[in-house]
C-alpha cells in the first residue's frame, strides 16, 4: 500500500539498552508519528543494539525486503565507545548528501554547543535515503525538523524524477 505522498519510511533505534527492554525509545516512537502525520507509510521499526554487523543488517534489510524509501536511524552518532552508528554507514551508502547532515548540525549548534560532537550521516543506498539522527527525542526532532522540507522532494530526486530543483 502507498502513503498518500507515495512513500514509506522505516526507523531504526541503536541502542544497547533499549534493545534489552531497559530504555524506552522516546525518539523512535517521535519520529513515527511525525512522519506518519506527514503521510508517509511506516514499514518497519526497530531497536537495535549498537553493533556494526546488527545496524548493517537491518538498514540492508529495510531498504531491500520492506523497501523503505527512508531511513531513519537514531542514536549511535556521538563520540561514545558503543556510538558506531556513523561507520556502519560506511558499509551501506553509495552517495553521501553531505549538506542534510551539514544543516543538521548547524541548525543543532545555534541551539547547543554539544552539536558539534554529533557524527551524524545522510546518504543513499540503491533508491533509499537513510538519515541518522541523534539519539535523544529533542535532538532528534530539532535535527529532522530542519530536513522535512526538502524531504520529498529529495525522494523523487533519488527515484529518478527529473524535474528542476528550482521547481519544487
Amino acid at each position: 500500500m502507498m502513503s498518500l505522498n507515495g512513500f514509506r519510511f522505516a526507523v531504526i533505534t541503536m541502542s544497547d539498552r533499549g534493545s534489552q527492554g531497559l530504555r524506552e525509545d522516546t525518539s523512535g516512537a517521535a519520529l513515527q508519528e511525525m512522519f506518519i502525520a506527514d503521510g508517509y507509510q511506516l514499514c518497519h521499526y526497530s531497536v537495535i543494539p549498537d553493533q556494526i554487523p546488527v545496524i548493517v543488517e537491518t538498514i540492508r534489510g529495510v531498504i531491500d525486503e520492506d523497501k523503505a524509501d527512508l531511513v531513519l536511524t537514531t542514536g549511535g552518532t556521538g563520540v561514545s565507545p558503543s556510538d558506531v552508528t556513523p561507520e556502519a554507514m560506511d558499509h551501506l551508502v553509495e552517495k553521501e548528501v553531505p549538506g542534510m547532515a551539514e544543516a543538521m548540525r548547524a541548525a543543532s549548534l545555534a541551539i547547543t554547543p554539544k552539536a558539534v560532537i554529533s557524527r551524524g550521516r545522510a546518504g543513499i543506498r540503491k533508491e533509499s535515503l537513510i538519515i541518522n539522527l541523534p539519539g535523544s527525542k529533542k535532538a532528534a526532532l530539532e535535527n529532522i525538523t530542519v530536513l522535512r522540507p526538502a524531504l520529498v522532494h529529495a525522494l523523487e530526486k533519488i527515484k529518478g524524477s527529473d524535474a528542476d530543483c528550482a521547481d519544487a
